[in-house]
């Protein structure tokens, strides 16, 4: 009997000319902080995403720290944040020395704008321009807005509750890269170029990866030039090696920016075969066996980078045993993250709306989803689902 192959959740697709451009950094013996790739890729992703400046750094988590200190968020402030996301999304409004108020989610899986008008109308109040938190008295400066498996957040009602209470927006579009609007107020405006700042994730599982990187774009040109600042150790004279202040060494390396450089060669294939497997699954699974497969918010053009399978009440088993059944199977699956607002030490934060957070963290399951998946490995992740 043949063994069966194991079928990753998702992993790195290096298909195109990664080996040739970095091959090219060693023999110029550019291959760490210096060397021409990282502002070449640093233009790639500003001209893909239609901004001005893009700033690589070495994480998405360094990216959304220099996001924080960019937006000035720090001690005495606070941060609306989603409680259903990576915890990555949420330490860096620690790191700036903040406090985040969580805040449960829509359908979408993205942070809620009816919760958050909400909190915002029962717990909050404008003075002097600034969203003020009635109870802790603490500027309510900002908000977080996480594009939750690359599906976009709904933009237009979020933004206009910024405007309203005077409210920074980040996007953490590090699960986005690619996604953006068709229709509405919004067309053409890609995830992560709507609010003051957004940041990107090339963790190795992401749409495109640079083993580990990330990168910043904001609608506000010297919080760009701040970042790349804050990123290089804040240095002010190059010779002397002054600085004006206190920076961080969260440089992209230009080994790094070579395999950048190649995945955005293939970004656009890469997505169409995310949505395709993803039509795969949904005309395969959705509605059958006590399953459905989450769906993209209409009026976008999303990235598709992960696939929600939702596991009915109906269903004889939990989601944990279905993980178990098909890892039996060498088949691996992921659950959705453990709420952060229950994690570490957030449980002191507030916490407004998380009732569809607690629903959805019990019931979805994240299939296999590879730029590399094929079809044949997908029909046996689907063979083996509908045989639960």
């Amino acid at each position: 009997m043949e063994e069966k192959n194991f079928i990753p959740l998702s992993v790195p697709n290096f298909s195109g000319k990664e080996k040739e451009y970095v091959n090219d950094a060693v023999v110029s013996e550019w291959v760490s902080t210096g060397g021409s790739l990282v502002p070449k890729f640093e233009q790639l992703i500003a001209d893909y995403v239609k901004t001005d400046r893009a700033v690589a750094c070495n994480s998405g988590s360094s990216g959304l720290h220099l996001a924080m200190m960019m937006a000035g968020v720090g001690a005495g402030h606070e941060v609306l944040a989603p409680t259903l996301t990576f915890i990555a999304a949420v330490n860096p409004i620690r790191y700036a020395g903040a406090q985040p108020i969580f805040i449960g989610c829509d359908d979408s899986l993205c942070i809620s704008p009816e919760r958050v008008s909400e909190y915002l109308q029962s717990h909050a109040e404008l003075k002097d321009g600034k969203c003020i938190n009635k109870s802790t008295s603490a500027w309510i400066k900002a908000m977080v807005v996480v594009h939750v498996f690359g599906n976009l957040a709904d933009m237009p009602a979020l933004m206009q509750i910024a405007k309203q209470w005077n409210l920074i927006v980040i996007e953490d579009s590090t699960e986005a890269l690619g996604t953006y609007y068709t229709e509405g107020v919004y067309a053409g405006k890609f995830a992560g170029t709507i609010g003051d700042v957004g940041v990107y994730s090339f963790n190795g599982n992401k749409i495109i990866t640079t083993g580990s990187g990330g990168m910043v774009v904001s609608n506000h040109p010297e919080w760009a030039e701040h970042a790349k600042h804050l990123s290089t150790q804040a240095k002010s004279d190059e010779l002397n090696y002054k600085h004006d202040e206190v920076g961080y060494n969260y440089r992209l390396t230009n080994l790094q920016a070579a395999l950048g450089v190649a995945q955005m060669e293939q970004l656009e294939g890469f997505i169409q075969h995310k949505i395709e497997m993803y039509n795969f699954y949904f005309n395969a699974l959705n509605g059958k066996n006590h399953y459905r497969i989450l769906p993209f918010r209409e009026g976008t053009r999303s990235n598709h980078w992960f696939y929600s399978l939702l596991v009915e009440d109906e269903h004889p088993l939990s989601r944990d045993e279905i993980i178990q059944a098909l890892q039996k199977e060498k088949i691996q699956t992921r659950p959705i993250w453990a709420l952060i607002q229950d994690q570490a030490d957030y449980d002191k934060n507030e916490r407004y709306g998380d009732e569809l957070a607690y629903y959805y963290l019990n019931r979805i399951v994240n299939l296999p989803c590879s730029t590399n998946l094929t079809k044949e490995d997908a029909q046996r992740v689907v063979d083996t689902l509908l045989s639960l």
